[in-house]
């Protein structure tokens, strides 16, 4: 091989791994901008996909029901003050079941405007699902409706009007109207528990 013969070959594989180098590169940076468009889609899903309401959520179905006017619900933890607590079984004669108290708070937007429409609690009494709808009148939470499953609408429509003031006693102020003595009264007594909390939680004071 004489030497114009290895120059031509020398040159001729600086081409090629030239070439080489510039495919790699090539592709390398196709695949960089291929990882790119497949991260920003991802992306682009995850920021279009829908997301449940955190508010909606935590508002169970029952007390939906009982606003079907609203369109937004706000759930609220709170914790019953000792003093409060001494007095709510004192007026109900009967044991506050747990000191962290929920309630829910059912928001319209009707015009534009967010605006408190009533709250609800739920109770659980002798097998019973209640739901406890309330409205403010003067400052005070009280009872517009009080709703549940397998329970005589004649018992419980008794309690609507009714407030942390207002007397809970079967047979005297309510009668049982188709519901066995025991429930009726465990039912009126958990619902008296419930409005005399309300009242210490969201009522505005005031004196007797």
């Amino acid at each position: 091989m004489n030497k114009t013969t290895i120059v031509i070959f020398a040159a001729v594989s600086l081409l090629i791994g030239l070439g080489a180098a510039c495919s790699t590169s090539s592709n390398t940076a196709t695949s960089a901008n291929q990882a790119k468009v497949t991260a920003n889609s991802d992306n682009t899903s995850s920021a279009n996909a829908p997301t449940a309401s955190k508010a909606d959520e935590d508002a169970p179905a029952a007390v939906k029901a009982a606003f079907p006017g609203a369109q937004s619900f706000t759930k609220q933890h709170k914790d019953i003050p000792a003093a409060a607590i001494a007095d709510i079984e004192k007026d109900s004669g009967a044991k506050v079941p747990d000191t962290d108290h929920h309630s829910y708070l059912a928001f319209s937007t009707e015009g534009g405007a967010r605006k408190q429409v009533g709250a609800a609690t739920q109770l659980k009494v002798n097998d019973k699902d209640l739901v406890v709808v309330y409205e403010n009148k003067e400052g005070s939470p009280v009872i517009k409706e009080v709703r549940g499953e397998g329970v005589p609408t004649a018992f419980l429509s008794q309690f609507a009007g009714k407030g942390h003031d207002s007397e809970f006693k079967v047979g005297k102020d309510l009668k049982a109207n188709g519901v066995d003595d025991a429930t009726a009264k465990a039912i009126a007594q958990a619902v008296q528990i419930d409005a005399l909390t309300m009242q210490n939680l969201y009522g505005a004071a005031h004196s007797h």
